[in-house]
């Protein structure tokens, strides 16, 4: 896809750090990763402060993801997929 607009994503924080979204993901979520910044989620890559979380429940991927001009955001998305595609590269902390 390459763009986060393009994606049919809920905004679960706004104009926050990566730390803050590490937390929330640590204190929210059982399924947890940990990837480095350009690490491609649907075509998209992220870019932010190592260390990178993101989390997966059922086959929603929670990440945070910085739009230049506007901030970093905690989004989530929907997508068997790339959840799958996630676990397999065995990313989990």
């Amino acid at each position: 896809m390459g763009c986060l607009d393009k994606l049919p994503y809920e905004i679960i924080l706004r104009h926050t750090s990566f730390a803050e979204c590490r937390e929330y993901l640590k204190k929210n979520f059982r399924e947890l990763y940990t990837v480095a910044p350009g690490y491609k989620i649907f075509d998209v890559h992220i870019i932010g402060v190592p260390p990178i979380s993101l989390a997966i429940e059922g086959n929603t991927i929670i990440f945070p993801f910085t739009k230049p001009c506007h901030g970093t955001f905690l989004v989530s998305v929907e997508d068997e997929e790339e959840a799958t595609r996630i676990r397999k590269e065995n990313y989990k902390k």
